[in-house]
């Protein structure tokens, strides 16, 4: 379904939804650049791309505050991103040189940026989830007005931590919304194929967490929905959101998926996010060459990003030990 038909084109909130069409080229744009990276050996260790899923990070992030908080899984730049991370920044990280979100010791898998409220992707799948369970219980006990959203797939649904996250945050009524990126796929097998009964949003509700589902490749479906679930939750009532999407790419970068007929990819591409949301707003009246002119804007953004990171100077030797626990530096005898 296109773009847009959650919303008449007469009442579209144009300059908000231009935001979220330069979101969405911005994400598209790094993962691209992040996959040539992957494909010069610029970046050790998987990449994970989210490209078709842009609109999930965008909708939901965009309606966030920058002290929110937001916890996100191995495939995660778009979440990050969106939650207002420097782009530099983040390709810096990918190539582990100085000056990344981490000083290059997180990785693709592992980007964080506490400055905006990203606590960190996570490469175990589902267990960012009881992180993000107890960092919105933390929020609770200091009375403070903030949510945490957590992103995970629908592979994540099968694990523990799904079951003892959600459990927790009803139970203690935790501000904190879930949201389960449903792409059909568990790294390279139909989750379906592993998946008993009617899937995350049925489990949600039968621990009480209330659920909605929604178009995850519309924008300004998920915006709206996102929209008002923050809220909720900002109240202390947990939500669990799932966003039907596609991962138009393999699991990682140099995942061919030989497992996913070409025709179902083909259909798929047919409902990119980013041109549905280009269709919606040319039909709301906004101009061509203003959209031409933010995609184009954000492809030298990252590839200005790419070349800056990729001659940047590697981390010093000695920021190898620091962060790494919260009592200093292993080698200087706290222990």
């Amino acid at each position: 379904m296109p773009a847009g038909q959650s919303s008449s084109a007469s009442n579209l909130d144009r300059e908000r939804y231009v935001a979220r069409f330069r979101e969405m080229c911005r994400i598209r744009e790094f993962e691209t650049a992040a996959i040539a990276a992957s494909n010069e050996k610029l970046v050790l260790g998987a990449i994970h791309p989210s490209i078709g899923q842009e609109a999930v990070a965008a909708g939901v992030c965009g309606n966030l505050r920058r002290d929110d908080i937001i916890l996100s899984t191995h495939r995660g730049h778009g979440h990050t991103m969106a939650k207002g991370a420097d782009a530099l920044a983040m390709m810096r990280e990918l190539f582990g040189r100085a000056g990344g979100t981490s000083q290059g010791k997180g990785g693709s898998m592992h980007i964080a940026d506490f400055s905006v409220g990203m606590l960190g992707a996570n490469g175990v799948v589902a267990a960012n989830i009881n992180i993000a369970a107890g960092a919105a219980h933390a929020i609770k006990l200091k009375g403070e007005d903030k949510v945490v959203v957590c992103f995970f797939g629908d592979g994540a649904i099968n694990r523990g931590p799904f079951l003892e996250g959600l459990n927790w945050a009803g139970v203690f009524k935790l501000p904190i919304l879930f949201v389960c990126e449903d792409n059909g796929f568990a790294a390279t097998t139909r989750t379906k194929a592993m998946t008993s009964g009617d899937g995350p949003a049925a489990r949600a509700d039968s621990i009480g967490i209330k659920s909605e589902t929604v178009d995850g490749n519309d924008i300004a479906a998920v915006d709206e929905i996102a929209s008002e679930l923050i809220d909720e939750a900002r109240r202390g009532t947990p939500r669990f959101l799932v966003a039907r999407t596609y991962r138009l790419t393999g699991h990682t970068s140099s995942d061919p998926a030989p497992y996913r007929p070409a025709d179902e990819v083909k259909e798929r591409w047919l409902n990119d996010p980013i041109e549905n949301c280009r269709q919606m707003l040319l039909t709301a009246g906004v101009d061509e060459s203003e959209l031409s002119a933010i995609a184009e804007a954000a492809a030298k953004e990252m590839k200005d990003a790419y070349e800056t990171a990729k001659a940047s100077d590697w981390p010093e030797k000695d920021l190898a030990y620091v962060d790494v626990q919260d009592i200093g530096d292993p080698r200087g005898g706290a222990f």
